[in-house]
């Protein structure tokens, strides 16, 4: 199995020794080089082509984030590792948006390190045990987001309209259920498909069950 070369990359040249020597007595893993700032981190994977940056978030001039994402855009083949000693909110999403492949905390032990640097080697992407949960939690949030955003467009009266509609009832038994006039229901069901952009009752109804309608009442 041929060795995955490292390019280490902290303005602590302690740091650097230590990860150097760290991984020195790991064979699977060759130290390419190590610099301090984020311009060398990028001159230096324009030299040597790495297959992993191993990389602090805060550096001194650019952040670790941008260079990232030049090194991710520049160079889709070398992965980069983002290694930080705070579990940011921001930087750990901006690091997935600049296109890292890791995100780990320095405090990491040695052993997990290794593991984690295996992985990414292998193509996976890797996130530390203590931020996992707060992208799961972002990543609902999101998804919560869009689904009501979906219905933004809709009075309350219509979505209990749009509800009884996915539910597959008539206008009739509408108008019943929600005391109204069978012609008002047929207005309010003309209004629901025009606001979201689809053709029939079927649709309006497919849509309502695709972004959890229920959960918006």
């Amino acid at each position: 199995m041929s060795k995955k070369r490292i390019l280490l990359v902290d303005d602590h040249e302690v740091v650097r020794i230590g990860l150097r020597s760290l991984l020195e007595h790991h064979p699977q893993f060759e130290v390419v080089g190590e610099v301090g700032t984020a311009r060398e981190a990028i001159e230096q994977t324009t030299k040597m082509r790495p297959d992993i940056v191993l990389m602090d978030i805060r550096l001194p001039g650019a952040s670790g984030i941008e260079a990232c994402e030049e090194i991710t855009r520049s160079f889709p083949e070398t992965r980069v590792v983002m290694l930080t000693s705070y579990a940011e909110d921001e930087m750990l999403f901006s690091a997935i948006r600049a296109g890292a492949s890791g995100y780990v905390l320095k405090q990491i032990g040695g052993d997990d390190l290794i593991r984690a640097l295996e992985s990414v080697g292998r193509g996976e992407a890797l996130l530390d045990p203590a931020v996992t949960q707060r992208v799961i939690q972002e990543v609902r949030r999101a998804v919560k987001e869009e689904e009501a955003s979906a219905f933004i467009n809709l009075s309350q009266q219509e979505k209990h309209v749009l509800m009884l509609v996915s539910e597959g009832k008539t206008n009739r038994e509408i108008a019943k259920t929600l005391f109204l006039g069978e012609g008002t229901v047929r207005n309010y069901v003309s209004s629901i498909l025009s606001k979201l952009g689809v053709s029939n009752r079927a649709e309006a109804a497919a849509y309502a069950v695709e972004h959890n309608l229920k959960e918006y009442l």
